[in-house]
């Protein structure tokens, strides 16, 4: 008795530790979420920070806490100065643009990582030295992986929103070009014409003008707009309002050009889309409409064969 008292203070020992770091750990969780996505600074100042023009000024205040994430941090971030960067961008692109967002999203992955492990210890509650050890590697992984994948979704959703309404805000630019209004002009009433349908583009394009009207060269106000998007669409465009600038041609003629193309590029893919419905149906019917058409044209005869042939052979067999 006294041994197996001891073995189940013991047990409920372990139990209320793991469950007391598993509190901990999702209330760090919970503070590095709320601090990584808290946007209560005013548009200025964003605009401040990415045109250079004030030092950033990070939602980490404390020092020490902005040391211990970017410590955490440099457990999970890429070692190499390429895939930091690249890394990111991927961020910029999902709209997460805070000074350092690289530390906290690194630092989110290290939390998961450690986390996730002790959650599913605490549910599962393995006996097996084995069975611990496959927990501790699966919650681990996806700790790891499961932010990478939330990035990837939301860079994927963020630019669907940007490409929807890309095409008309196009034609609204060559309208405004054509009709006499300065480039910056133009993509200002752009912006302002599409805020309430499309916010995410015109947020893009208002952040265009306020760079370019903080002092940045709007050659660099361009390209930065193609790397916070990440779509082909607008790294042309950027490219044709480039060269149109250096080389002194049309602006307009440029704009419709590409218009034209852009609408071509967009009806290419509808047709793809729509040549692509076909196999996918041929697939749904072969799996699950033919099973059910075969059983009901030969269900029937089936039905038949087993209710009287099946009978009569059995009886002509025992005469």
């Amino acid at each position: 008795m006294p041994e197996e008292t001891n073995s189940m203070l013991a047990g409920n020992g372990i139990i209320f530790g793991v469950a007391a770091l598993v509190f901990a750990t999702t209330l760090l969780l919970f503070w590095v979420l709320r601090k990584a996505f808290k946007s209560d600074r005013t548009a200025a100042t964003r605009i401040q920070e990415l045109t250079g023009t004030q030092e950033a000024e990070s939602f980490l205040a404390n020092e020490g806490v902005q040391n211990l994430a970017s410590q955490v941090s440099s457990i999970a971030a890429p070692s190499a100065e390429d895939e930091r960067n690249i890394l990111r961008r991927r961020l910029v692109q999902a709209g997460w643009r805070q000074p350092n967002n690289l530390e906290m999203f690194s630092a989110l992955r290290v939390v998961l990582a450690l986390s996730l492990p002790m959650i599913l210890a605490l549910i599962a509650q393995p006996d097996k030295l084995v069975t611990v050890l496959l927990l501790v590697l699966l919650g681990a992984s996806a700790g790891y992986y499961i932010p990478g994948i939330v990035l990837s979704s939301r860079v994927q959703e963020r630019q669907k929103l940007l490409l929807r309404p890309f095409p008309d805000s196009l034609d609204l630019l060559v309208s405004s070009v054509e009709a006499g209004l300065g480039l910056d002009a133009a993509f200002k009433r752009v912006a302002e014409e599409m805020e309430n349908a499309a916010p995410e583009l015109a947020r893009e394009l208002q952040l265009v003008n306020h760079e370019v009207a903080a002092g940045v060269p709007r050659i660099d106000a361009l390209r930065h707009l193609d790397t916070r998007t990440g779509l082909e669409e607008v790294a042309a465009l950027v490219n044709v309002l480039t060269q149109a600038e250096r080389f002194g041609t049309s602006v307009a003629r440029a704009l419709r050009v590409h218009a034209e193309m852009v609408r071509t590029r967009r009806m290419l893919a509808a047709e793809e889309q729509a040549a692509k419905v076909s196999p996918k149906l041929t697939v749904a019917m072969i799996l699950f409409i033919l099973p059910c058409l075969i059983i009901i044209l030969i269900g029937p005869a089936v039905i038949n064969v087993i209710r009287i042939l099946l009978p009569a052979m059995s009886g002509s067999s025992g005469g």
